[in-house]
């Protein structure tokens, strides 16, 4: 008799063992559920291969998700410096004595192109079980700008990695998130990248509105296009006159 209630307590001890031995995996498993990385890559391309590797695979509206990853993308510039007439509604109006426009604090805007997936990114970066962020945009000066002016739009906090790879090859990828870097690392990157795009902006709105107020039709002016241009022009010269230093 005594070896018969023997064995049921070792059943039920067994049972006990078996049930909080599930419990406590279910437990890890709806934690790893709650610690999503979301990885925003620059392109729908890239993103896509990024998440095949990774084991992303389930398509949602705007990313990827799966295996503890979501994975989405930018499209490019979702985020760009606002027009003139942001700062002031006189610069609706192109006129000599306005000049120059210097704005002491910059404004930003979304592109209206790409206010969907802006969208996607914010409420993404927004969802309670995301707790950190994977940068997958290009390694480079405008990749890091892209994610970073997103990442400040969306006033997001969370912290974030950056995967600097210059191969899509499948190990590639592999190897890069084997060794992501601290997102920060790279603030002087952005820092650079923000001096270029600002650079670009003053020079191409205030020269653009200069020559075109004195010249009485719209003449485009750009810090890269117009030093180039002028390059295109001075070499057909030369070879028209048969210069060919």
């Amino acid at each position: 008799m005594f070896s018969k209630w023997k064995y049921l307590f070792y059943i039920h001890d067994s049972i006990y063992a078996i049930k909080k031995q599930i419990k406590n995996e279910r437990r890890k498993q709806n934690l790893s559920e709650k610690n999503i990385k979301l990885v925003i890559a620059e392109k729908p391309s890239v993103a896509q291969s990024i998440a095949k590797v990774i084991g992303a695979d389930k398509r949602e509206d705007g990313y990827l998700e799966g295996n503890g990853y979501i994975v989405s993308w930018c499209v490019g510039h979702l985020v760009e410096l606002a027009s003139p007439e942001s700062y002031d509604e006189k610069y609706e109006k192109w006129r000599y004595e306005d000049l120059p426009i210097l704005p002491s604090e910059w404004n930003y805007q979304i592109a209206e192109a790409t206010r969907k997936q802006f969208g996607i990114l914010k409420k993404l970066m927004e969802r309670e079980d995301v707790t950190g962020l994977v940068e997958a945009t290009d390694a480079g000066r405008e990749g890091e700008l892209i994610f970073r002016l997103v990442y400040d739009q969306v006033k997001c906090k969370k912290p974030f990695e950056r995967l600097w790879i210059s191969s899509m090859e499948d190990q590639a990828i592999s190897d890069g998130f084997s060794h992501l870097k601290n997102g920060r690392e790279y603030d002087d990157l952005y820092r650079a990248a923000l001096c270029r795009e600002r650079a670009d902006w003053i020079v191409g709105m205030n020269a653009t509105r200069l020559f075109s107020t004195l010249y009485g039709q719209t003449l485009n002016v750009g810090r890269v296009m117009t030093p180039t241009l002028a390059c295109y022009i001075v070499s057909g010269r030369r070879h028209a006159d048969g210069c060919y230093e």
